[in-house]
């Protein structure tokens, strides 16, 4: 099995796997029969004249905005029923100034009322999401905003992402933070751990990442709001609000209008910093109600019963989330939420980028659709997402936005687990090694991962790990990663499955693994604190688990401070050097010649000053061999990087003598 399954959602919502989607099944096969309106925007209206509230709900009879003054508490004080428009739109314009107020809507079908519901274009809401208010956005700008601006790049592989969850990186007790877990606690500066060394925000700073990766930061089910005292952890792969911040990490979750304000200023810090902010989204599967544990309880089904989800034939919802529903964006209104929002948060957020979980599900023309619209907004931004399902679905196989169809999305790119696994052993067996933990045969692997899964004369496909064929039309479509949230943390990987190995041998192969994604032709990701080589306690799938497992440990960056020196050499290294993120195949096929090929050792040339690079020759070596390897070399080079050193420019001619279980870099100028 090649694909990373959510098992948090498995753990979560197995129960209701084979949930009937038993509201009005007569229309289980008439979705797409319904017509969809000619204005199709469905954000709310707010200026201090009027407010206009909208919702499109063919279905209803009758639909109701109710108004409060309060995000969890008190009865509403005022009732208006909302017009009926052409093809299912609802509205109603309220005169006056309704900033501050609080609403839900209310559908009647059939006669019965539905729940109350913030609405699935609500833009802010109370403690625990379920009230949306009405908030004048403007308010909500920290000072400098008009002016902010995420990084420029040239090509989307000039990026080192840095995926993280936000609690991780501050709760631990010896953090320095004064504001752990929280949007502004990330970005505070000056903060420091055992023996002083720097954390948080700094040590992000001075690793030199271009990119952060938030966890889904968006408003999801699983943290009570109102229990913020009592620790709470999940990755927050549950969507309530989806176009919402997430209140836990605010100061205040009961003020609608802080979670807004505290998450632009986290951005607008990073920016300054010359850091961009992407979020991770989970537009495939929405989150149970914790208090109905059905997807009728959600939001999508409490404005349009079943339309936003996909059903099997005998009515059931689909599961190709293995999370108890996948939504259907080949729908009409459902691919036009997910391009609106996507757009909302890059425009409103000034967010740089997007990673799509299980992408897979959805629709190759919504992916499409996606970059093309967010490029309007921010032609530096960049999308990607898991090229795969956790499941089966109707949707037909060719449609779906998959890995093996990355080339017909030009704009999109996917996560390459042919490297993943290539280098360290597959993420469904403990016992499995890669490349760099002594597996044999899979030199082939490795080189399709630094060509970014492009076609290459040199690579044999038959013997890549996954990928029979290249998938990428250009080598930044493809993200070079190791490790991230999902399944041990490599350096947990590289215990379990080499138990009989030292130490210091599993701290080189750790070094090495990362060093061949900074300097693969790919997206670089890193998982936060693989510098520091990050602990889970052996741990597949910390989801929900205490911040005793998933929080950050900074006493280890003291403990393993050359592993962070090495990590930060490598950044370093790639940011320097334009040869290692050429961003066109062209140039890669051009460029980029494999050299000498044994068991455990893959070897490379890049030449003509690659991608403008200062250096007209690159040789580049990794040893994964448990001994020394002697190298032979024409000319006169110079030395890059050599075991843990970096920089020292020796000469080398004729040879060079790689350490065991590590990477060469040699150039000439």
């Amino acid at each position: 099995m090649r694909y990373i399954i959510q098992l948090s959602c498995i753990l979560m919502f197995i129960t209701s796997c084979k949930e009937k989607s038993t509201y009005h099944p007569e229309i289980h096969d008439s979705y797409t029969d319904y017509k969809t309106p000619e204005n199709k925007d469905l954000w709310l209206e707010y200026s201090k004249d009027a407010t206009t509230f909208k919702i499109w709900s063919p279905v209803a009879t009758k639909v109701q905005v109710r108004l409060y003054k309060s995000g969890n508490d008190g009865d509403a004080y005022e009732t208006h029923q909302l017009e009926p428009s052409t093809h299912g739109k609802w509205t109603k314009t309220l005169e006056g100034d309704y900033d501050g107020t609080y609403y839900t809507y209310q559908i009647q079908v059939d006669g019965e009322w539905l729940e109350e519901t913030p609405g699935i274009y609500a833009k802010a809401v109370g403690v625990n999401g379920n009230r949306a208010m009405v908030l004048d956005l403007e308010r909500t700008n920290p000072e400098g905003w008009a002016t902010d601006k995420g990084p420029s790049l040239k090509s989307p592989n000039d990026a080192v992402i840095y995926e993280l969850h936000i609690r991780d990186m501050t709760i631990h007790p010896q953090s320095g933070s004064s504001m752990p877990g929280k949007y502004l606690g990330l970005v505070e500066q000056g903060t420091k751990g055992p023996n002083s060394v720097e954390t948080g925000f700094d040590h992000l700073r001075d690793m030199g990442i271009t990119h952060v990766h938030l966890l889904p930061t968006y408003d999801h089910y699983s943290i009570d709001e109102t229990q913020l005292e009592t620790p709470q952890y999940n990755w927050g792969y549950d969507p309530q609000n989806y176009n919402v911040p997430e209140g836990s990490f605010a100061s205040d979750p009961y003020r609608a209008e802080v979670r807004i304000k505290e998450f632009k200023e986290m951005v607008l810090r990073f920016h300054e910093s010359g850091i961009g902010v992407i979020l991770d989204v989970v537009y495939n599967h929405t989150g149970m109600p914790n208090d109905k544990g059905d997807t009728n309880g959600s939001n999508f089904s409490l404005e349009f019963p079943g339309y936003y989800y996909r059903q099997n034939e005998d009515g059931s919802y689909a599961n190709a989330s293995a999370c108890g529903n996948e939504t259907a964006s080949d729908r009409e209104m459902m691919r036009e939420f997910i391009v609106q929002s996507v757009k909302y948060w890059a425009e409103e957020y000034h967010l740089d980028g997007f990673r799509f979980d299980l992408m897979g599900i959805h629709d190759i023309e919504t992916m499409n659709t996606v970059t093309e619209t967010l490029k309007k907004v921010n032609p530096d931004i960049f999308v990607y997402g898991e090229g795969w399902t956790a499941g089966d679905s109707p949707l037909p196989l060719e449609d779906r936005a998959l890995k093996a169809h990355i080339q017909r999305m030009p704009s999109v790119t996917a996560f390459s687990d042919d490297i993943r696994d290539g280098l360290k052993g597959s993420v469904f067996d403990d016992q499995s090694t890669g490349f760099v933990s002594g597996a044999k045969e899979t030199e082939e692997s490795v080189k399709f991962g630094v060509v970014g899964a492009i076609q290459h004369l040199q690579i044999d496909y038959k013997a890549v790990n996954y990928s029979d064929a290249p998938w990428t039309n250009e080598p930044w479509q493809a993200i070079s990663y190791v490790s991230c949230h999902d399944n041990h943390t490599l350096y947990d990987k590289l215990y379990v499955s080499r138990s009989d190995a030292t130490e210091e041998a599993i701290i080189k192969m750790d070094k090495l693994a990362n060093a061949i994604v900074l300097t693969s032709q790919g997206i670089p990701f890193i998982h936060a604190g693989a510098e520091l080589l990050r602990t889970k306690n052996g741990n597949h799938n910390s989801y929900n688990l205490p911040d005793a497992i998933n929080q950050i440990d900074w006493n280890r960056k003291t403990e393993y401070a050359p592993v962070v020196n090495y990590y930060k050499n490598l950044i370093a290294l790639r940011k320097a050097h334009p040869a290692f993120r050429m961003p066109t195949a062209d140039e890669v096929r051009k460029n980029l010649v494999f050299k000498t090929q044994v068991d455990g050792l893959v070897s490379y040339q890049i030449s003509n000053y690659a991608n403008g690079d200062s250096w007209k020759n690159v040789y580049v070596i990794y040893n994964a061999q448990t001994a020394p390897y002697t190298y032979q070399v024409d000319g006169n080079w110079k030395t890059a990087v050599l075991g843990d050193t970096f920089n020292s420019g020796d000469a080398i001619s004729g040879s060079v003598t790689v350490p065991e279980l590590s990477m060469a870099i040699l150039y000439q100028e």
